[in-house]
């Protein structure tokens, strides 16, 4: 079978505007198991020949044909794949990858392409090969630790890693002393006769072409001889003259022994075995699958390590603009979290975290008297909203009045004098009292004459003894103190939140607010029923104690009702269950007093929803702002860091052309190249980015210890540092990949 057939090829480069020809027509044709010596001087072609048989160029016209199928046109996928499954290549100055083990170089070829092999498997298949060539035991050195002879022999078993039908070398012992190159070229013979491989040797030195069975001459660009060799010191007596328009076809005489399959290769996976019937240049080239991507991912990821940690000066300096801005980047946020969470805790102490529900405005002769000049809130309105708005975490009804709170010969008037049931705490965020305890709801119920005093009021009234369970008063009315509330300190506006007094609501409208506006009785002001007209006297008893009148049975109460029911309250103030639900629990609240105010659609409320939005937005904006000035220096900082990152892969491109060029020719496609660099890209960039996250977290973490200032963990700053950084790495990356990936094989082999 011919695996070889060329007929008028013809291959012509352009140089400016004038083409020169290389290649004059050649015609040839090599069988499968023959041994072919390719001579000719410096400058006759012979180089663009074996680049053309190894599919590393294309002829500008003619006919090849590869195991009886022409690939003349055949794109550069399909020719990548050729070189990984059919051809080997021996290198004159080996080529050899230096960051590698002659182990890692041998199994290169199965980097690329999918071969069915497992890593176990490839790395099996290389061991048994350099035993195969003598080096058993020097497969773990780097090629700067052998000899030329050995770097010969580790290229050798690299061509044979893939299995291929045919072994192209390229003056195989140019290099080399005469002892080793007799032993590279007697290799080359048992590699013949015994495994049955067809093998192209390239040289200009008669003595090496005298090892072959048939000898090839190329002058000028044609085939000018064409027959068998002849032993070393003896002339050719059997050249056959060819011309360059005619085909030779010659079969050396005494043709190698039948083949037989190769003792290192018969353990191979089945999915290697090739039909005879079916040339590799027909067959669709295999998708790569997850278990060679893997491999690929995992070798490229291990030679960037090795290429940083050779330049590990380079490869710092380098990462530097990538770990100030990741590191910049990542502090800033957690300094900025740190401080909206704790703008955010001062926020909701002064309460612009609620909701407040108000009572709707009346007009007078066309002139609007204000909210709240009528009263249409109800605590039954209260109740409704907190049982039927699910976004609602609770509430508090509220009554407001100013009234002057007296305790011996000292008095003062709350800047807040509010009435409310003992939820408001809960709204407020203000549990933690100071001393004491809160009042009930039994307080509120039989409207108790007990009270909650602010810090301020407290300092102001009683200086530094402790009011719980002493009295103050207000209007003649006498309450108890049963607690103190904890320090807040000044609100959002500069306003003292301290300076409060909190008592049951009923309270401050049955008792405070009636008696001083009517100076009447409290029992003609409210028509309380007799068992709560208790004198001043028995409501300043302490709980606990016994009640002087008897209690109600449910009888007695329900011939004695109270107007309690019927009263309204100020405004009613809510909280919802988290701050991204107050929207939601504002429109709940709405349609629940709507439809319970029996308002028809179309009609205006008698009442106003209000948040502070607008209050929070405005300081959520002024952090974010000045965040967002310092990410831009961040962001910058990881700009220049591409821009570095961009400089040294085009460095390393450059540096890198011959290794480039072989891995092409061992089967790498052009996208192969391309995925390799931007890996090494992006794994400088991760690099970069986690010295940058362990920097940044120390910053914040300084910062806190140091300047006193809030800061914060964030994961999800971290996610974004390590997505940044990747991203920067793809990039900045893909430009000097793309040029990777578009070098000329045979250009990138002949860089120095």
């Amino acid at each position: 079978m011919e695996i070889i057939k060329l007929e008028r090829i013809f291959k012509e480069y352009a140089r400016g505007a004038v083409p020169v020809p290389v290649l004059k027509g050649v015609s040839l044709s090599i069988r499968e198991g023959e041994m072919v010596a390719l001579m000719g001087a410096s400058g006759s072609g012979k180089t663009t020949l074996i680049n053309l048989l190894g599919f590393l160029d294309r002829p500008t016209r003619g006919t090849y044909c590869f195991e009886g199928a022409d690939v003349s046109g055949l794109d550069d996928v399909r020719r990548a794949y050729l070189r990984s499954r059919r051809i080997g290549f021996v290198f004159q100055n080996f080529n050899l990858l230096p960051r590698m083990s002659a182990l890692e170089n041998v199994m290169l070829p199965m980097l690329y392409g999918a071969h069915g092999l497992s890593a176990s498997e490839c790395r099996a298949r290389a061991v048994r090969l350099l035993e195969r060539v003598g080096l058993a035991g020097r497969m773990d050195h780097e090629p700067s630790r052998l000899s030329g002879g050995e770097q010969q022999r580790v290229a050798i078993a690299r061509a044979l890693m893939n299995q291929g039908k045919l072994l192209i070398a390229d003056e195989p012992t140019g290099n080399l002393d005469s002892k080793t190159g007799e032993e590279i070229l007697a290799l080359f013979q048992e590699l013949n006769r015994e495994e049955g491989l067809t093998i192209l040797l390239v040289t200009h030195d008669a003595g090496v072409a005298s090892h072959a069975d048939r000898v090839i001459r190329v002058r000028d660009g044609r085939v000018s001889e064409d027959g068998v060799a002849e032993p070393e010191g003896q002339e050719s007596a059997a050249l056959v003259q060819a011309e360059a328009t005619e085909p030779t076809g010659a079969v050396a005489a005494g043709m190698a022994p039948p083949l037989r399959p190769a003792p290192f290769l018969r353990n191979a996976a089945s999915a290697e075995a090739q039909s005879e019937d079916a040339p590799a240049a027909q067959e669709p080239p295999p998708r790569p699958g997850l278990a060679d991507e893997a491999r690929f991912l995992a070798r490229t990821v291990t030679t960037s390590f090795r290429s940083l940690r050779r330049n590990a000066m380079r490869s710092a300096l380098t990462t530097l603009g990538i770990i100030i801005g990741v590191g910049s980047l990542l502090a800033i946020a957690e300094i900025g979290q740190g401080a909206w969470t704790a703008i955010r805790a001062l926020l909701t102490k002064t309460g612009v975290d609620n909701i407040v529900v108000q009572a709707g405005a009346a007009s007078r002769n066309g002139v609007s008297l204000g909210s709240g000049s009528i009263k249409t809130l109800t605590p039954e309105d209260a109740e409704l909203i907190e049982r039927e708005c699910p976004s609602v975490d609770s509430l508090a009804p509220l009554v407001f009045t100013r009234r002057q709170v007296v305790n011996g010969g000292a008095n003062w008037v709350p800047a807040t004098f509010v009435g409310t049931t003992p939820s408001y705490l809960r709204v407020r965020e203000w549990q933690d009292l100071e001393e004491g305890l809160p009042f009930t709801d039994e307080d509120v119920a039989s409207s108790g004459m007990v009270c909650l005093l602010g810090h301020t009021i407290a300092r102001e009234l009683f200086g530094e003894d402790s009011p719980v369970g002493r009295e103050v008063h207000v209007a003649d009315v006498p309450l108890r103190v049963v607690g103190v509330l904890s320090r807040k300190g000044a609100d959002i506006i500069g306003e003292d939140q301290d300076d409060i007094l909190i008592a049951p609501w009923t309270t401050v409208k049955y008792r405070i607010s009636a008696a001083a506006s009517s100076g009447s009785p409290v029992k003609d002001a409210l028509h309380l029923n007799p068992a709560d007209e208790l004198s001043a006297m028995a409501r300043r008893y302490p709980r606990g104690q016994a009640d002087p009148f008897p209690t109600q049975s449910a009888i007695q109460m329900l011939n004695t009702p109270t107007l309690q029911r019927l009263s309204n309250v100020d405004s009613i103030l809510v909280r919802s269950q988290t701050t991204e639900e107050i929207p939601a629990a504002m429109e709940q609240i709405e349609n629940v007093l709507r439809e319970s105010h029996r308002i028809k659609q179309g009609e205006p409320n008698d009442f106003s929803v209000r948040d502070f939005t607008e209050v929070v937005s405005a300081v959520k904006g002024t952090v974010g702002l000045v965040a967002g000035l310092l990410l831009c220096v961040a962001l910058i900082s990881l700009l220049v860091g591409g821009i570095g990152i961009m400089n040294i892969m085009l460095v390393s491109v450059t540096e890198r052309y011959r290794e480039i060029g072989l891995r092409m020719a061992v089967g790498a496609r052009s996208h192969d190249i391309l995925r390799q660099f931007l890996v090494e890209a992006v794994v400088l960039c991760i690099l970069g980015g986690a010295v940058g996250i362990a920097l940044g977290r120390s910053a914040s973490s300084l910062v806190r210890l140091l300047a006193l200032w809030p800061t914060e963990p964030s994961t999800l700053a971290v996610i974004i540092s390590v997505s940044v950084s990747v991203t920067i790495g793809m990039i900045f990356g893909y430009y000097p990949a793309w040029k990777a990936s578009r070098l000329d094989p045979i250009e990138a082999l002949r860089f120095e």
